[in-house]
């Protein structure tokens, strides 16, 4: 495959909408900074299905182009939430300002282009490499449990399937206010032994004060507890949608 980029997560919706490419692999949560809220608003709007799910090693390191040394750096580029997970060596480094850019690996690439002087960029080793980096500090994160979670996204619908492997599915619905209203629905789930693994709440646009919810749960939609559940959940919500029916990967 031939990977295309694209400098925000709208413009990689918007690419998959218009079919400049096959499939799309976006950011949806990170084990220290939390949810990438803005892709579950664009998973609803958008509508493609989830395909895959990966989860992927985060390591920062301090990078800068040929020539320029450690201790003349002034300021370090990165996108803020890069930035947010290296405080502690911003700490231990107090001449060094954090500069917010719109994306790690982009702004190696600035740098490479832009040659900005006393400058660097934290970014993964492979950014580095891609666009003639140096590497001046390795590892500058500030917790070596750093992960982030993807989504494959596709237009297709039909379940690709491979033996041995389990399945996780994500669905999005609205409930009434009322009392007991999320109990109700959290009962279509734990009444059919289906495990699950996430619940997220987002703003109802337009209905202040009440919520969407995004939650994963542990199995397909294809066995029958799942479509059990899922029928359940159509008569106690007001609305209810499937985002995806997966295998999760190492």
């Amino acid at each position: 495959m031939e990977a295309e980029p694209y400098a925000t997560f709208g413009d990689v919706f918007d690419a998959l909408k218009r079919n400049r490419v096959a499939s799309a692999v976006v950011p949806i949560e990170n084990t220290l900074h939390g949810s990438i809220l803005e892709n579950y608003d664009h998973l609803l709007e958008y509508g493609f299905p989830i395909r895959g799910e990966t989860s992927v090693r985060i390591s920062h390191q301090l990078i800068a182009m040929p020539g320029t040394r450690f201790r003349d750096v002034q300021q370090a580029f990165s996108h803020p939430v890069a930035l947010n997970q290296c405080r502690h060596f911003f700490a231990q480094h107090k001449s060094i300002a954090a500069t917010s850019f719109y994306d790690t690996a982009g702004s190696v690439k600035m740098l490479k282009e832009k040659r900005i002087p006393a400058a660097a960029a934290i970014a993964s080793e492979a950014a580095a490499r891609i666009y003639g980096g140096v590497i001046l500090k390795r590892n500058i994160e500030d917790n070596s449990h750093n992960y982030t979670r993807f989504f494959l996204l596709t237009k297709q619908r039909k379940l690709a399937s491979q033996a041995g492997r389990p399945w996780k599915t994500s669905v999005v619905f609205s409930t009434a206010n009322s009392p007991g209203a999320l109990f109700k629905v959290m009962a279509c789930f734990a009444l059919r032994d289906l495990s699950l693994t996430k619940i997220e709440s987002r703003p109802l646009v337009g209905r202040p004060w009440e919520y969407m919810f995004y939650v994963d749960f542990l199995g397909s939609i294809a066995d029958r507890a799942a479509k059990n559940a899922l029928a359940n959940l159509s008569e106690v919500t007001r609305f209810n949608r499937v985002l995806g029916s997966y295998q999760p990967t190492a």
